[in-house]
C-alpha cells in the first residue's frame, strides 16, 4: 500500500485526470462542427449528453464508494473513461460523438465524489484537502484543454492522439489507486442495501444542509460560467473574436480554468473573512470585463477578463468545498461530495444548453453577452446569500455565548 503521502498524490491525480476528459473535446468541437455540419445548438445537446450522463451517474452510484470502498469505485470509473476516450477515437459522426460522451459522463459522474473523498481522506490535513480537492478540477481541465489544442494543431491524428493518450492515462491510474487504504471504513455492503444505494438519489446529512443550502447560488455562479467556456467557448473565440489556431484556442480556454487553479491557492492564503468575497468579487469583474471584450472585439482584453474571472472561479469553489467537507461526516463524504456535484453539473449544462438554442435564434454574439449578464445577476445573488449566512452564523454564535 502507498504511504499517506503517496496515496494522497495518486488520488490527486485521478481527481485531475477524469476532469480532463471534460475538456479534452473542446478545442475539437469546430473541427466537428465543419466534418459533420452540425449547428451550435447541436454542438450544445453534444456536450448535454455528457453531464445528464454523469449526473445520472452521481445520483446512481455516487455514494456507493461509502458502502464499498473508494478503489473498486474510482478503478471501475476510470476504466470506463478508457473506454469513452476509445469511443472518441473511432467516432465517425454526430452519433458515435453523442455516444463517447454518454460512455465519458457515466465514468466521469462515478470518479468525482469518490475521488474527491479519496483526496480528502488521504490528505495532511483538512485545509489542504480543501485546496487541492478545489484545484483538481481546473487543472484537469486546463490539461485537457492545451493538450488537445496543441495536439490538434501540431500533432499526426489531430482528432484521435489526444484520446489515445488519456485512454493509457486513465488504464494506469486505475490500477494505481488500488495501492490507496482506504480513509473511512465502509459501511456493510449486504445485497439488499447496495441495490438500494443504488436508486437514483442524493442525500444530505441533517448537519450539512444549512451550509449547503447556503451555497447552491455560488455553486450555480461558478459552473454556469464554466460550462459556457467549454460548450460555446471555443464558436466564441472563433466567430466572435476570430481566433482561428485551435492551439491558441485551448491556450485560451486554459486561461480561465489555470486562474481558477491559482484562485483556490489564493483563497487559502487570504483571511477567513475575505476568502467568500474574494471569490465573488473577482469572478463578477471578470465576467464584466469579458463582455466588454466580447463588444469591442479585443482578444487580449477576453484573455485577461478570463484570467480574473478564473480566479473568482477557483476562490468560491474552493470556499464551497471546504465548507462542506468540514461539516460532513467522514463516513458519508462520498454521498456529500456527489451531491454538491449534482447541483454543479446541473449550473454546469442546463444554462449552456439554453445558450445553444439562444445562439441559433438571436446570434452567438448577443448569447454570450446576455449570458455574462446572466452570470453577473447569480454571482449577486450568491453574494447575498453569503451575507445572511455570516449574519446567521454571527447571531448563533451570541446565542451561544449567551
Amino acid at each position: 500500500m502507498f504511504s499517506r503521502s503517496v496515496s494522497f498524490v495518486v488520488a490527486g491525480a485521478a481527481g485531475a485526470a477524469t476532469l480532463t476528459a471534460a475538456s479534452a473535446p473542446s478545442p475539437l468541437y469546430p473541427v466537428y462542427q465543419r466534418l459533420w455540419g452540425f449547428s451550435a445548438f447541436v454542438l450544445t445537446v453534444v456536450f448535454a449528453v455528457y453531464v445528464f450522463a454523469l449526473l445520472g451517474a452521481l445520483l446512481t452510484v455516487g455514494s456507493l464508494s461509502d458502502r464499498v470502498g473508494r478503489r473498486p469505485v474510482a478503478s471501475g470509473a476510470l476504466v470506463l473513461l478508457a473506454l469513452g476516450m476509445v469511443l472518441f477515437t473511432i467516432a465517425g459522426g454526430t452519433g458515435g460523438l453523442v455516444v463517447a460522451r454518454i460512455v465519458q459522463g457515466l465514468a466521469v459522474g462515478a470518479a468525482t465524489g469518490t475521488t474527491t473523498a479519496m483526496i480528502m481522506d488521504s490528505a495532511p490535513n483538512p485545509r489542504f484537502g480543501s485546496v487541492v480537492s478545489s484545484a483538481v478540477p481546473s487543472l484537469g481541465i486546463v490539461i485537457g484543454a492545451v493538450l488537445a489544442g496543441a495536439l490538434v494543431e501540431f500533432a499526426p491524428l489531430p482528432r484521435q492522439l489526444v484520446f489515445l493518450i488519456l485512454g493509457v492515462v486513465y488504464l494506469v491510474l486505475a490500477a494505481l489507486v488500488w495501492l490507496i487504504p482506504e480513509g473511512a471504513h465502509p459501511k456493510p455492503a449486504v445485497r439488499e442495501s447496495l441495490w438500494r444505494s443504488l436508486r437514483p438519489s442524493a442525500g444530505l446529512p441533517a448537519a450539512v444542509r444549512p451550509v449547503f443550502f447556503a451555497l447552491v447560488p455560488s455553486m450555480a455562479a461558478t459552473w454556469a460560467l464554466a460550462g459556457l467556456y467549454l460548450s460555446l467557448g471555443s464558436s466564441v473565440l472563433g466567430d466572435v473574436l476570430e481566433v482561428h489556431s485551435h492551439f491558441v484556442v485551448g491556450i485560451v480556454l486554459g486561461v480561465f480554468f489555470a486562474a481558477g487553479a491559482v484562485g483556490t491557492v489564493v483563497s487559502s492564503v487570504s483571511p477567513t473573512r475575505w476568502r467568500e468575497w474574494l471569490g465573488y468579487g473577482t469572478l463578477a469583474l471578470g465576467v464584466m470585463v469579458t463582455i466588454v471584450a466580447m463588444l469591442l472585439t479585443t482578444l487580449p482584453l477576453y484573455v485577461a477578463g478570463s484570467a480574473v474571472a478564473g480566479l473568482g472561479f477557483g476562490a468560491a469553489f474552493r470556499f464551497a468545498v471546504h465548507a462542506l467537507g468540514e461539516a460532513a461526516p467522514d463516513s458519508r463524504r462520498g454521498e456529500v461530495f456527489a451531491t454538491m456535484y449534482i447541483v454543479s453539473y446541473l449550473a454546469f449544462s442546463v444554462p449552456a444548453l439554453a445558450a445553444g438554442l439562444a445562439a441559433q435564434r438571436f446570434g452567438l454574439e448577443p448569447t454570450a453577452v446576455a449570458y455574462g449578464a446572466l452570470e453577473v445577476a447569480l454571482i449577486l445573488i450568491a453574494t447575498a446569500a453569503g451575507i445572511i449566512r455570516a449574519h446567521q452564523q454571527v447571531s448563533e454564535s451570541y446565542a451561544h455565548r449567551a
